[in-house]
């Protein structure tokens, strides 16, 4: 979500080759960007529900949204495991179901209900998602709230080299990541973000610097390959990485 879609879509797509553009006015404009023909992430205007252009925009932000097969028992569950419901249920055409959710901490998130949109159509690849991770202060409540929620358990990352860090886990099989707020700078809140697989972190560092992105944390080795995070020209954050493991699901 940008103030700028148009700008937002160039940038992705020049970076990672995607393709996409503004869609039709019943959907707002949403675009939903693909790559090798499969959707892969989708861009949109910020805007309030009615449309309207808010009178204080917004931060830019990449959402991450989680998959439900019956929305409304798990919007129903948030309220009821002390989460914030924003947005939603709400249907999107015959795509899908919707719901914006902030968790006790703050963290923003999405929820969706497939009808005949499932969601990221490629993963792991080199311009595709690969991860996604949450940064919370309270690692302990964060994985009692979202196992409340969804059919997910969280499990210490048995990972060499990365101490500390949880996995979500869908019947045993790592789907995301969470880590504590104490190692990123101090004013960072809770929040969700993105990670796309490239095949050269340096390389796309230097291409997302010239057109216009800022470098939050320079390219760096790691136990899951090399990685990067970035903002983009609006000031959405991600990360890229080149991991020996892309074939693991996002």
């Amino acid at each position: 979500m940008a103030p700028d879609q148009q700008a937002a879509i160039d940038f992705y797509c020049d970076l990672f080759g995607w393709q996409g553009e503004a869609g039709p006015e019943k959907t707002g404009g949403y675009a939903v960007c693909s790559l090798k023909g499969k959707p892969v992430a989708g861009i949109m205007k910020a805007m309030n529900p009615d449309g309207t252009v808010p009178d204080l925009m917004p931060p830019t932000v990449w959402t991450t949204y989680l998959s439900t097969d019956d929305i409304d028992a798990t919007v129903k569950s948030v309220t009821d495991a002390r989460g914030t419901v924003m947005m939603g249920p709400v249907d999107v055409m015959d795509l899908g179901r919707m719901a914006v959710i902030a968790d006790p901490a703050g963290a923003v998130f999405g929820l969706w209900q497939p009808g005949t949109f499932d969601g990221a159509g490629i993963v792991n690849e080199h311009g595709a998602l690969i991860w996604n991770e949450l940064a919370t202060g309270d690692t302990r409540a964060a994985s009692a709230f979202y196992s409340a929620i969804l059919p997910v358990t969280t499990a210490p990352s048995e990972t060499p080299g990365v101490e500390g860090y949880v996995e979500f886990q869908v019947a045993g099989r790592a789907v995301g990541g969470m880590m504590d707020l104490a190692g990123m700078p101090a004013g960072v809140p809770p929040h969700w973000q993105p990670y796309f697989h490239v095949d050269s972190v340096d390389e796309v560092q230097t291409a997302a610097v010239r057109a216009g992105a800022t470098v939050l944390a320079p390219a760096f080795d790691m136990a899951a390959g090399r990685m990067a995070v970035l903002a983009d020209p609006q000031g959405g954050a991600f990360s890229v990485i080149t991991s020996p493991t892309q074939d693991d699901p996002a």
